[in-house]
């Protein structure tokens, strides 16, 4: 049996939602999720884990900065230099954007690290670890210009090209499986969307555009497990065998993560079967929204009890301010961000005013689109004012504000 740390989607460098750490001088998103990924080298290391499968996205973008880079490396050394073998699949945030030019992780490669291996293309990766040797099948983020020839994209729908990029795809799957070692462990690990899996914030990050993987490409019985980066949300597409398993994101990235939880998932991997649980970090930074209604007699009392209700100690907080028009005045900005204060950062503060329903004296007109003379007649009208009296009222009013009688 092969113990494996299964974890994707770190994105080293998100910056939303902090401020520069006067200690280090690094941004304290980044240390946020540094945090976090020394928690997962931590946990392998007391665990003694056989193997680590990085399922892509080391960066939030394709250049990370020399601090970003250093940083990650060091996790990474932590763990190969322990005797942990580490794979790294490439994803998409991790691919470069012209073709010939290096990846984010191709440096590991280069360096011929030892105990680092980098997946950069498909195909088979044979590993051996303390509990014995295991086969990994890479998918990383697909390319189609890298699958197809400039004649194949020719005269072709995006459908059809879809369709020609899945099949050779499928045809590097095969020939891949057909190098297996039928008496190994065998895990297929895949950067990508998979299909029937559920999006979560990483829209707000992603680059490119999505092949979407049919299922049928995944559950086959020759694998063992399934390990998926890409999608942000922990979630189990198959518990079957072989169970395939999208690890989710370390760290939140916005408040579209917020009741997420976040984690990596260990899996016991043997050949025939694969048993495998959620891991959840126990440190990563909250997101919390705090929704009030702050339309009564004293809206400054009603939002200081929903503050005070909320967890704010080290959170991103964003609060959302029901009111109406005549009581948005009564609301008091500084008193509202000293009730806040306890919050690690303060991302936003909205009021949702409710307007005031214009008034209708009857009929299909607003007040707003009447004269004065008609609104008079409309109101006459309404309560029950005799003919007579109307035009005669009418007269008058006509005669103060100098209007004619077609006004």
């Amino acid at each position: 049996m092969v113990k494996v740390l299964h974890f994707a989607d770190l994105h080293i460098g998100v910056e939303n939602h902090g401020r520069p750490d006067p200690a280090t001088g690094l941004h304290s998103r980044l240390l946020d999720f540094l945090r976090s990924l020394d928690e997962l080298v931590d946990y392998a290391l007391s665990a003694r884990v056989d193997l680590v499968l990085f399922a892509g996205d080391a960066y939030k973008n394709r250049e990370p900065s020399p601090t970003h880079q250093r940083e990650f490396a060091r996790r990474v050394q932590r763990l190969a230099s322990a005797g942990i073998p580490v794979f790294l699949l490439t994803g998409n945030h991790d691919l470069p954007s012209t073709f010939g030019r290096a990846d984010t992780l191709d440096i590991f490669a280069t360096l011929q690290v030892p105990n680092v291996y980098v997946a950069r293309l498909p195909g088979l990766f044979r590993i051996d670890t303390v509990s014995g040797p295991i086969q990994i099948i890479a998918i990383p983020w697909i390319v189609r210009s890298h699958l197809l020839s400039r004649e194949e994209f020719k005269g072709r729908s995006l459908s059809e090209i879809e369709a020609l990029a899945l099949a050779k795809l499928e045809n590097i799957l095969d020939r891949s499986i057909e190098q297996l070692d039928r008496q190994q462990p065998a895990i297929l690990a895949i950067h990508g969307t998979v299909q029937g899996a559920t999006y979560g914030s990483e829209r707000s990050v992603m680059l490119g555009q999505d092949t979407i993987l049919p299922a049928s490409m995944v559950n086959r019985e020759c694998f063992d497990y399934v390990a998926l980066g890409h999608i942000h949300r922990y979630q189990v597409l198959r518990e079957a065998k072989p169970p395939v398993v999208y690890a989710g994101s370390l760290d939140r990235i916005d408040f579209g993560e917020e009741k997420e939880a976040k984690g990596f998932v260990m899996a016991n991997v043997e050949r025939g079967k694969a048993t495998f649980q959620f891991v959840q970090m126990t440190n990563t930074r909250p997101f919390v929204t705090i929704e009030v209604q702050a339309d009564g007699d004293d809206p400054m009392t009603q939002i200081q009890e929903a503050i005070s209700a909320a967890e704010l100690e080290d959170a991103v907080v964003r609060l959302i301010i029901h009111t109406t028009a005549d009581k948005n005045h009564l609301l008091r900005d500084q008193e509202i961000h000293s009730l806040l204060s306890g919050a690690f950062r303060v991302a936003t503060i909205v009021r949702d005013v409710k307007q005031q329903a214009r008034l209708r004296l009857g009929g299909d007109h607003t007040v707003e689109q009447m004269t004065p003379v008609q609104i008079l007649e409309r109101y006459f009208s309404l309560h029950q004012v005799s003919k007579k009296r109307t035009e005669q009222l009418l007269d008058y009013a006509q005669r103060i504000m100098g209007a004619d009688s077609q006004d």
